[in-house]
């Protein structure tokens, strides 16, 4: 293992906090403000596919004062009190969240995104989406965008893997998801990529490849998580079936450690953990809280003695 301890990773955490890696770079504590815009995707509207992922129903992640129906200004308002009060933050980003958040109109998308940076407090805007959805139009509103605000795209990859891809009906590839990341590179804009581990049929070896693949690519962040199963959704259907078997916590946090040993420390880790409201959780249910998860894995981290990137000579 290398022995140097790179100064962008948090001294306690072991690992580049996108928390961290925020106020590096904008000298003061930052938060996300969820919004939900109203978006569809094409996997569920017939125009990729219909039925969407098989492990997807947007409840179980968006919190409960982000709905379409309520004003997004709204939203924003009490987004941000919220985290002004809990963590005393100073400015925000404004995450346009469910669905596919570039699967509209440019007319439409410039609308939503300049009114969300209208806000003085707000510094840019993180845009979930897909890989097989950004349309040049959309692509350029949003690099005209990052001449004067932070912009972040989260593309969901889920599964370097093409069979699984095809299994849990992503709709995409993962060539699809590498033209994108190189087709959004050197516009000034951050690129985050989206992770589940725990797939049917999946190997821990097999999933730590995608620390090599996102080392290889111009991407500054990632979000991890455990495939999890909710109500709503084909895999919690699966799981009664007895076709997919979750992993298990030990499971989960060894190899999401392993994952973040071989992961770059100039990657951001924006998530570790995957989390849903009791009434809808199926499978797994570890009983944990959602700091217990991201300290499950940060403590693991500890007890080996290693750190993010420890295992690559790609540190930097």
């Amino acid at each position: 293992m290398n022995q140097a301890f790179p100064d962008n990773l948090h001294p306690h955490l072991r690992i580049n906090s996108y928390g961290n890696y925020l106020r590096r770079r904008f000298g003061c504590r930052i938060s996300k403000v969820n919004v939900d815009a109203g978006f569809t995707c094409p996997n569920r509207d017939g125009s990729k596919g219909v039925g969407g992922c098989i492990y997807c129903n947007n409840v179980s992640f968006s919190p409960k004062d982000t709905k379409a129906v309520i004003p997004m200004e709204e939203q924003m308002a009490h987004g941000m009190a919220y985290h002004r009060q809990r963590l005393s933050s100073d400015k925000f980003i404004v995450y346009f969240q469910k669905y596919t958040n570039t699967y509209a109109s440019v007319d439409l998308l410039a609308d939503l995104y300049h009114r969300a940076l209208s806000h003085p407090d707000v510094i840019g805007i993180s845009v979930g989406t897909r890989p097989d959805s950004l349309t040049d139009e959309a692509l350029e509103l949003l690099t005209d965008i990052a001449r004067t605000h932070y912009v972040c795209l989260e593309l969901g990859l889920q599964s370097m893997d093409d069979a699984i891809l095809s299994r849990i009906n992503r709709g995409h590839t993962l060539q699809d998801f590498i033209n994108t990341v190189n087709r959004i590179a050197d516009r000034n804009m951050d690129i985050c990529s989206h992770l589940i581990y725990g797939f049917p049929g999946e190997k821990a070896e097999d999933f730590l490849k995608t620390a090599d693949l996102i080392a290889s690519l111009p991407i500054n962040s990632i979000k991890l998580h455990q495939l999890h199963a909710v109500e709503g959704t084909q895999l919690a259907e699966m799981f009664r079936r007895g076709q997919f078997v979750p992993l298990t916590l030990q499971d989960y946090v060894s190899t999401a450690a392993d994952f973040l040993e071989l992961l770059p420390a100039r990657v951001a880790v924006q998530r570790l953990y995957g989390s849903a409201p009791l009434n809808i959780s199926v499978a797994p249910r570890w009983g944990l809280k959602n700091n217990q998860m991201w300290y499950a894995v940060i403590n693991e981290l500890e007890r080996r003695g290693s750190w993010q990137g420890c295992r690559t000579d790609r540190c930097e």
